[in-house]
């Protein structure tokens, strides 16, 4: 984490925006586009799972940023449950489910990488190196 100084130049980041622009882009098409209520919630979970890996960078701790990890791997969790809920309504056909699920697993894994470092790491972050 000492190396990174914005949250952009992590590539846990970098995958969490793709499968969220990725998602986007399919709740654009046709019926899935009118089912509001699910594209509001996949789109809320997708940009969680984004957003929160940015929370817990600048926030400048190694426990919060584990933290907020975590959250952003339940939110991957929860975007991957609702990508079931697509195919179930034929929102998406089984490829571009197998695709956006694929991706879903690979950021979780990416995830649970990066928090066992962290874990692993004597850093403790950028806040306590002040005192």
């Amino acid at each position: 984490m000492s190396t990174f100084s914005r949250f952009e130049e992590l590539s846990v980041w970098q995958s969490a925006r793709n499968l969220c622009k990725d998602i986007f882009n399919k709740t654009k098409k046709d019926a899935f586009s009118k089912d509001f209520d699910l594209k509001r919630q996949i789109l809320r979970s997708s940009g969680s799972a984004m957003d929160n890996i940015a929370e817990g960078f600048e926030r400048e701790g190694n426990n919060e940023f584990i933290q907020y990890l975590s959250i952003s791997k339940a939110s991957c969790g929860e975007t991957r449950s609702q990508l079931y809920r697509a195919l179930d309504f034929e929102y998406l056909d089984e490829n571009e489910f197998k695709e956006l699920k694929e991706q879903t697993e690979s950021l979780s894994r990416e995830l649970s990488g990066f928090i066992n470092y962290l874990k692993k790491s004597d850093y403790r972050g950028k806040k306590f190196d002040r005192a």
